[in-house]
């Protein structure tokens, strides 16, 4: 594991520093035909930081990324760590209102973007005071308005020589933004050390070794592939293949070709694997375990048996980690396992007291070490405290325990979707769906998906003598907000099911579901 075990010196940076020193030429990262000794990549990455130092950027600056997987965003994380500088990687899929308002909370002055990418933020970009420079993975636009324009190749030809500020595990190295599950998506700060634990715990957890090999498919954007594929990675002196996205055609010829040992899979990529064509080459591969979650118990147990490979499951959220987990010896299908041994955990009633076994009762969970969840929501202090009441982290989630002592998801209690592994917040679907001219309120809703998981359904009410056409909706949807949130479901309705209060009574407009007048996108393409 990590060679440097004195507490403040327990950051992201230092574990890859710490092996490029004493495993530098042994290969670590492969990606595109291309491949990263320990030391090669650790250079790269003291370019990236002297580049960004280049810049101005100091301890405490948040730095975006708006990048799909190459070695230039794992440059950037650890060379922003290396710096004292904050990471906020974003979802490629986000523009509008909703990435305005995370760079917004994060402030950030500077943002790394593919030049695909380009275009989402100059849109916005006037909204942003705060933003100075645009750093181009690629060639810069012809022009970017008042923000000063560099490519990235630029940004990182330097000989790699960075003044160190002084890093500590209680600093913080990245805000991870939340789906946004009751309001605007909240951006939990994160420390080093919390980062650095999550990879002990997952290397703990699976067995990691020398001799693994690690497939990364997930998006770098996402904390499961930083703090619970990297890092796991490098804490355990493993290999790493990077691929730019998750393909399930090419997935078990990449397995095979890179020798893989170990995934990790989340939504529905479990179900995706399982519609091909049964083979005789369904075990033929080096893979031995893969880790995720929500896996109920047939496919968890069909997977196993047709593929040869074990499931490991857990549970956490971005400002948490993993607060429950399975282990090779000790798991149970259906299950996310039981409470690691860096948190007390709690099931509570909506009476607060204790939810006996085999009750559903909320998650509450808190640290037994410091700086190892998230140091608070950005520039959201009630959020913060409203989080923390009693003094636990209330999860929003509901399960129940039983009497083996392992726990089981029931539901959320916070107002999300999770559609094909991406959580998404029903108050940013409803924020755009209600800035049509035409529509005078919505409620998004999830409804089970033939794949697994949810697909998003808005309830619609038209504004008064206005006519709503779903096709001119879903076009309106498109056009401003991500590709994943995009309702599939519209159904007009003359009014939404309230309390008296006016809250909108969600729960009757899921029970009701799919219904005959609803429109369907996928029948009817917009």
């Amino acid at each position: 594991m990590f060679r440097n075990d004195r507490p403040q010196k327990r950051t992201v940076h230092a574990v890859l520093r710490d092996r490029a020193e004493r495993q530098g030429g042994r290969a670590f990262l492969s990606f595109g035909g291309e491949t990263f000794s320990y030391a090669a990549l650790w250079h790269l990455c003291e370019r990236a930081a002297a580049g960004l130092q280049g810049l101005g950027v100091g301890k405490g600056d948040t730095v975006a990324i708006l990048m799909g997987n190459k070695p230039e965003f794992l440059a950037l994380w650890f060379g922003a760590a290396a710096i004292g500088a904050i990471e906020v990687p974003l979802n490629t899929a986000h523009r509008g209102d909703l990435l305005a308002h995370m760079l917004d909370i994060a402030e950030c002055g500077i943002i790394v973007a593919d030049a695909e990418f380009v275009p989402a933020v100059l849109a916005v970009a006037e909204r942003l005071p705060r933003l100075k420079h645009l750093v181009i993975a690629g060639e810069p636009p012809a022009a970017a308005g008042r923000l000063a324009v560099h490519r990235l190749a630029d940004l990182m030809d330097n000989d790699g020589r960075w003044r160190d500020p002084g890093v500590a595990w209680s600093d913080p190295y990245a805000i991870m933004f939340t789906s946004g599950t009751t309001g605007p998506s909240k951006g939990a700060v994160m420390p080093h050390h919390y980062g650095v634990r999550m990879g002990e715990l997952i290397a703990g957890a699976t067995g990691y070794t020398e001799d693994d090999c690690l497939y990364n498919a997930l998006p770098l954007f996402h904390g499961n592939a930083q703090v619970l594929s990297t890092m796991p990675a490098l804490l355990s002196g493993a290999r790493m293949v990077l691929a730019e996205k998750f393909s399930a055609g090419r997935f078990w010829d990449d397995i095979r070709r890179h020798g893989c040992t170990e995934f990790n899979y989340i939504g529905t990529i479990l179900s995706m694997l399982m519609k091909a064509e049964p083979s005789p080459a369904d075990r033929d591969h080096p893979l031995r375990l893969m880790m995720g979650a929500g896996a109920g118990p047939g496919l968890f147990e069909a997977f196993e048996a047709r593929f040869g490979v074990t499931l490991v499951e857990g549970y956490g959220m971005s400002e948490i980690g993993l607060p429950l987990m399975s282990t090779r010896e000790r798991r149970k299908p259906g299950s996310c396992g039981v409470p690691t041994e860096d948190y007390e955990v709690r099931l509570v009633g909506n009476d607060g007291l204790e939810a006996a076994d085999g009750q559903p009762g909320e998650l509450l969970i808190r640290p037994k070490r410091p700086h190892a969840m998230m140091l608070e929501y950005r520039r959201m202090p009630e959020k913060t405290v409203e989080a923390w009441r009693d003094l636990w982290f209330h999860t929003g989630d509901v399960l129940e325990r039983d009497a083996d002592g392992f726990y089981r998801f029931v539901d959320r209690r916070k107002d999300a979707i999770r559609r094909r592994g991406e959580n998404i917040s029903s108050f940013e679907v409803e924020r755009t769906v209600n800035s049509h001219p035409a529509v005078q309120e919505s409620a998004a809703i999830p409804v089970p998906s033939e794949l697994g998981e949810d697909e998003v359904m808005v309830c619609v009410v038209a504004k008064p003598g206005a006519a709503l056409a779903p096709d001119e909706l879903i076009a309106h949807c498109r056009a401003n907000m991500a590709a994943f949130m995009v309702p599939r479901y519209v159904r007009p309705m003359a009014e939404l099911p309230k309390t008296p209060t006016q809250r909108v009574e969600k729960y009757r407009l899921r029970a009701e579901g799919v219904t005959a007048d609803t429109w369907d996108r996928e029948r009817t393409p917009a």
